[in-house]
């Protein structure tokens, strides 16, 4: 049966839980809000197939990809709207076309995120943009295999983790399936996101220019951003969006630097315990089509960057590529090597911050913002430099 010894050893992807049979296997939030498998000891029959499902036991072999572009949505509205250049969009209309079901990662109306599925154009919408938050895949698996023993063609996009997890989980390969993961960094920790929203909005409804944005009619969130390129594709920000009854709709936008949460995800503060030690880096998901963000195409194809997003489109298996092939894209020959070189997420783990015990031990206490903005908070002497470096760079010396 599984049994977590080490939380380093478990990714969450809910695997177990919807393969046992029994039942008796349930998903339970820890101290640091990642939620973990626990077994009923007294219905479990020791089947076995828990362990036989999982993706941190079960380990492929790492993998080169078939092809890699660089890409990117000509629809420049949907591109606007997505984190890179608006691919995973053109791949889900497509799938969706044909009368197949796409599922993502989604907000519910509390602002968690939520796996779930859609086989409208329109619901597509909901999938689209970064979410730097762990999903609760919930049972989409089970929903996943009922379609595609259906006969209906599925789209499964989601983490790498999450797409291994799928693919031990169905235990058999079905041609109606086509699994997209993305480059991953890690997921941080639900708990925490919400501790921020909850403080961050407190902490406006206290400047007087938001006014109970939960529960409240007549104002509320509308929108989420964690990639609002409003400052740019590379200088992206974190935006709020509020409605409220008699006005404008009103945004909470800062750069990624200047936002609390976002300071922490980058600095890895809290991410599962799992990313640091991710078993599924180097394509070793099986997944058949692999998206991010082409970090250095500045670098590589400087004709390409204008500074509005873009795709690297790594294609792994021919499903993937007869996929690719369907969709109208904007699309340029690129190399895996660059893509690793400027996107290191895509092969190596992030190492744990010295800070991260000292971050969950002081986050009840002190709260979110409070403890992230101390343990983040950079030396004087690089502040200063980096203020001199903006200068320079706006009166035209750097």
């Amino acid at each position: 049966m599984i049994e977590i010894k080490d939380k380093k050893n478990c990714c969450g992807c809910w695997g177990c839980v919807t393969r046992c049979p029994k039942q008796c296997i349930s998903m339970r939030e820890d101290e640091e809000g990642f939620l973990y498998p626990v077994v009923d000891t007294a219905q479990c029959v020791n089947c076995g197939l828990c362990e036989k499902v999982c993706p941190v036991i079960n380990q492929a072999n790492p993998q080169e990809p078939l092809s890699v572009t660089a890409a990117r949505n000509i629809d420049e509205i949907i591109r606007r709207q997505s984190s890179s250049g608006g691919i995973f969009t053109l791949l889900a209309e497509e799938v969706i076309k044909e009368g197949g079901v796409v599922f993502g990662a989604r907000f519910n109306d509390h602002w968690e995120v939520v796996h779930d599925s859609t086989d409208t154009i329109e619901g597509i919408a909901a999938f689209r943009g970064s979410k730097y938050v762990q999903s609760s895949t919930g049972d989409c698996f089970i929903k996943t295999e009922q379609l595609l023993k259906q006969g209906r063609r599925v789209l499964y996009s989601g983490t790498p983790c999450q797409i291994a997890g799928l693919k031990r989980f169905l235990q058999r390969d079905y041609n109606n399936l086509i699994t997209i993961d993305v480059i991953c960094h890690g997921v941080p920790s639900p708990r925490v996101w919400q501790k921020y929203l909850n403080e961050e909005t407190a902490h406006l409804v206290s400047r007087r220019k938001y006014f109970r944005p939960f529960g409240n009619d007549e104002t509320r969130i509308v929108g989420i951003a964690f990639r609002d390129k409003a400052t740019g594709w590379k200088q992206y920000s974190f935006t709020l969006t509020f409605s409220k009854a008699d006005r404008e709709n009103l945004c909470y936008r800062k750069t990624r630097e200047e936002n609390t949460y976002m300071q922490g995800f980058l600095s890895d503060l809290y991410l599962r315990p799992s990313c640091y030690h991710c078993p599924v880096k180097r394509l070793k998901s099986g997944s058949d089509i692999t998206i991010g963000d082409f970090w250095g195409i500045e670098h590589i194809m400087p004709h390409l960057d204008d500074d509005r997003g873009l795709c690297c489109l790594m294609v792994n298996t021919e499903r993937g590529q007869n996929l690719v092939n369907s969709i109208d894209a904007a699309t340029h020959e690129a190399s895996y090597k660059d893509v690793a070189r400027y996107n290191p997420a895509l092969l190596h783990s992030p190492k744990i911050p010295a800070n991260r015990v000292k971050f969950f031990a002081e986050l009840p206490k002190h709260g979110m913002l409070r403890t992230t903005q101390r343990l983040t908070r950079k030396p004087f002497v690089q502040l200063c430099r980096n203020a001199i470096h903006k200068t320079l760079k706006k009166i035209g010396l750097r």
